[in-house]
């Protein structure tokens, strides 16, 4: 079994155009979605952060940085 490579991305602004964007960027590079987490605050319903991560075998290592 290849072990696996971890993507960590945080956005400081969560839209849904933004979440779109990073995530159909990473994923046609190659990358698998694995989770999104947001960051929420007492002082709004709207997150203030999200964190989103993908996986991949090793073995498919390639050019990853963003376009």
């Amino acid at each position: 079994m290849a072990a696996l490579r971890y993507k960590f991305l945080e956005l400081s602004r969560v839209t849904d155009v933004d979440l779109e964007q990073a995530v159909n960027e990473w994923v046609a590079k190659g990358w698998k979605l694995d989770d999104i987490r947001f960051v929420v605050t007492a002082h709004s319903r709207r997150p203030a952060m999200a964190y989103i991560s993908f996986t991949r075998d090793h073995a498919e290592d390639g050019d990853d940085e963003p376009g």
